[in-house]
């Protein structure tokens, strides 16, 4: 018998996928126009995408230029910016916006270090959440007559490989960051 572990799969990779996307809206000292990703912008009456009305580009590593299409936006991208409390500062000129990332304190990147950690531990228990799930189905399978015990621990240990990898996976995402936060 073969037991299916694409469903572990798919859901390490979201999992993965989730933290990387988590990530990439913690500020480090460097410009990075992933930050701005969650902001939205008051656009002729209805709430846009600032990506959606606006060149987003990096200037240098340490400010980000916002070019909106229609100038007289300006103004709405950034008080935008401003109320979405990045941790940035923000000004305006006739050709746009610009976000200077400020150089970050000790304390605060202690502080950021401590919220990637906390990013990482949720990753950690939602990953801890799938592998029950499956060898729970395992153990059922085998309660149905579906599998000899010999290939339900040898499922076991395939699904640990696989868990163990995302770990690994993981780990590295969060010392990756850890390395941006603290260069």
């Amino acid at each position: 018998m073969i037991y299916d572990f694409r469903k572990l799969k798919e859901d390490t990779k979201g999992v993965e996928e989730w933290l990387r996307k988590e990530y990439t809206s913690i500020r480090t000292g460097v410009a990075s126009t992933a930050i701005l990703d969650g902001v939205q912008v008051e656009s002729y009456g209805t709430r846009m995408p600032i990506n959606q009305v606006a060149n987003i580009s990096t200037e240098d590593a340490r400010s980000i230029r916002i070019a909106p299409w229609d100038k007289s936006q300006i103004k709405a991208v950034e008080k935008s910016i401003i109320s979405a409390e990045l941790g940035v500062s923000v000004n305006s000129d006739d050709k746009g916006v610009r976000v200077t990332f400020p150089e970050l304190t000790s304390e605060r990147r202690v502080m950021i270090i401590k919220a990637a950690k906390g990013k990482l531990e949720d990753a950690r228990q939602t990953l801890r959440g799938v592998r029950d799930e499956i060898w729970t189905d395992i153990q059922n399978k085998e309660k149905e007559g579906g599998m000899g015990e010999d290939d339900k621990f040898r499922f076991k240990d395939e699904m640990q490989k696989i868990i163990d990898e995302c770990g690994q996976n993981l780990e590295a995402l969060f010392e990756k960051k850890e390395k941006e936060i603290n260069a």
